[in-house]
């Protein structure tokens, strides 16, 4: 798909009436700054919490979701499963809309999912958005929550990142930007690119027309150098030596695209979205997975990749996606 069409393809369903559910300096995992502290401990069972963690960044109290490995005997690793667009906001998350804590019960990982960042690419905002608010997940992800976690669960110190569509873009960021601080990383229908015009146009389609914010308080206007320093694509040589795995669809009807089925959206209009919107989404995705795969081949990079021939932009995928990585994430965790 040339670049163009995929613009005109990506506008096309934003007028449709669809919603969509200088360089950077490595930073390694280090003591969480004095204010930022987890404030309050919710059990829910005896392996599963949520976590209130204040952010010092953000000034924030963020929810965060944890459910212990299944043996804490010893110090386990942690999995960082972090989310789409919405942020979890809207109670989408692994946990309400796959079976991703079930297939993890057995695993000796803890698995840890933040709620918050709706349409913010988990990233350090330049400036305060006048509709988002104050926006430094960056920080939170590298320097803020891991030691907190680690201090807490008492973690082996070994972490691995997974997400998916918005996220998809971050996790692989994350991973090739922030030293040894993840060690496998897994990105699901993400579009790993930003900096080039197409990749801008993907994160402009989130930002501005469906998390109505301002585009230019994320990382500047196009051209400043914060949109290279936060482009996987750009910076893929920092993934060399991870554990990786990349998965996509090509955005045709597949499997989990039946109506009234497990993993439909409710209604004819939700559902016309999945297909319509799905659709395209993920073949932007999926134009950008396969870019990514040339990056990194070129770079001498191995990668695991899942490029399915069918499929939209919707859980089904992405929960068995998580499976399918699930050996790519384990190796370096030590599990």
């Amino acid at each position: 798909m040339r670049g163009s069409h995929l613009r005109r393809l990506l506008l096309s369903a934003v007028v449709a009436g669809a919603a969509a559910a200088s360089a950077m300096v490595s930073v390694q995992a280090q003591a969480a700054p004095a204010e930022s502290s987890i404030v309050s401990v919710q059990e829910h069972s005896a392996r599963n919490l949520t976590l209130t963690v204040h952010s010092a960044a953000m000034d924030l109290d963020i929810p965060v979701e944890v459910q212990r490995a299944a043996d804490t005997s010893v110090p386990r690793p942690v999995l960082y499963l972090l989310l789409g667009a919405a942020g979890g906001i809207d109670g989408s998350t692994w946990a309400t809309k796959t079976d991703a804590m079930q297939f993890l019960a057995d695993k000796n990982v803890h698995a840890v999912t933040p709620i918050g960042g709706m349409f913010s690419y988990y990233a350090d905002w330049e400036k305060d958005d006048a509709r988002l608010g104050r926006q430094k997940w960056r920080t939170f992800l590298s320097r803020e929550l891991p030691p907190l976690i680690d201090s807490y669960l008492g973690t082996s110190g070994r972490n691995a990142l997974a997400g998916f569509s918005m996220s998809g873009t971050t996790t692989l960021a994350l991973a090739a930007t922030t030293g040894d601080l993840y060690s496998g990383v897994a990105a699901y229908s993400g579009c790993a690119q930003t900096s080039d015009p197409v990749g801008r146009e993907f994160v402009r389609l989130t930002v501005e027309e469906w998390g109505l914010a301002e585009l230019d308080n994320m990382w500047g206007p196009a051209g400043d150098p914060q949109w290279v320093a936060n482009d996987p694509y750009v910076q893929a040589e920092g993934l060399r030596g991870k554990s990786i795995y990349i998965a996509s669809g090509n955005g045709m009807p597949g499997v989990y695209d039946r109506y009234g089925g497990k993993y439909s959206l409710n209604g004819p209009w939700g559902f016309a979205n999945q297909l319509v919107v799905g659709g395209v989404i993920e073949a932007a995705t999926n134009y950008c997975s396969h870019n990514m795969k040339d990056r990194l081949d070129s770079l001498g990079i191995p990668a695991r990749y899942n490029f399915r021939p069918e499929g939209t932009h919707s859980w089904g995928y992405w929960e068995d996606a998580l499976k399918d990585s699930w050996p790519t994430l384990a190796a370096p965790l030590g599990i």
